[in-house]
């Protein structure tokens, strides 16, 4: 009697928990090619012995495996998924100068090889955590993760689709577009500075060539980093906080792993 109330109750929490988006962090350390890294793992509480849900990869922006990304990956492991906020630059490096974050992000924007081994060699933990459908996998970033997850998908990777909320969509290497095996969604600023126009048509060349399952939806009165809040909300800087595309962005994003995952 006392065993089967205890299991009960067991049961309720743990239906509770699901429903209320409850989440269980952990830092992850690893290493890649002699290099340390620590990314940070999230995945809703309460999971059975044995239960897998489908995976995520989630790619920081220029400053690095921050609050801001760690935030992120919470909300999304508080919609059923198992998520890893992967560490590109490595342990230690956080910069906050745009200057620095500028210099760290051009290091792998210069060496796609180089950003394209950090991004699968991320992947390959989040492979390995017990809870993950290593078999159902999907990718988000942000601004440099933005770019890091279109690359991610064409360096051949298996993810049923990424998405890149404000990132550069340049496309360096056309070719490689054929090596991508999922679909692409990207979520862009209209009014977004740092995205040139000839660089969003070599992006829609590169789909259309190699007949990619894409989206990319421009949010009018949004420029760079319109999701983060710390971005301020003065347009004229070229990066400021939009609460309509942030929301919308995140619910066409719910909307597009709802289709790869069936949940």
């Amino acid at each position: 009697m006392k065993r089967t109330f205890f299991l009960t109750l067991l049961a309720l929490m743990a239906a509770l928990g699901a429903a209320s988006g409850e989440v269980a962090t952990e830092a992850i350390p690893y290493t890649h090619d002699g290099s340390q890294f620590e990314g940070f793992l999230v995945e809703p509480s309460l999971l059975k012995d044995g239960e897998k849900r489908p995976g995520v990869l989630l790619v920081h922006d220029w400053t690095g495996l921050q609050d801001y990304a760690r935030e992120r990956a919470e909300m999304l492991a508080g919609l059923g998924y198992v998520v890893f906020a992967a560490d590109i630059y490595g342990i230690g490096t956080r910069p906050t100068d745009p200057k620095d974050c500028a210099a760290e992000a051009g290091k792998y924007k210069a060496d796609r090889a180089l950003y394209r081994a950090r991004l699968n060699a991320a992947l390959d933990v989040l492979k390995a955590q017990p809870h993950c459908d290593a078999t159902m996998l999907g990718a988000i970033g942000y601004c440099f993760g933005g770019t890091g997850v279109l690359e991610l998908a064409r360096s051949g990777a298996d993810v049923e689709g990424v998405v890149a909320f404000h990132g550069a969509i340049d496309s360096p290497n056309p070719a490689d577009g054929a090596n991508i095996k999922g679909k692409v969604l990207v979520l862009h600023g209209a009014d977004d500075p740092f995205v040139l126009v000839e660089d969003i048509a070599a992006f829609t060349g590169e789909m259309r060539a190699h007949q990619i399952d894409w989206q990319m939806v421009s949010f009018g009165n949004a420029v760079h980093s319109f999701t983060k809040k710390a971005a301020g909300n003065d347009n004229s800087k070229g990066a400021a906080y939009n609460e309509k595309a942030d929301k919308r962005s995140w619910i066409m994003m719910k909307a597009f792993f709802e289709e790869l995952f069936g949940r």
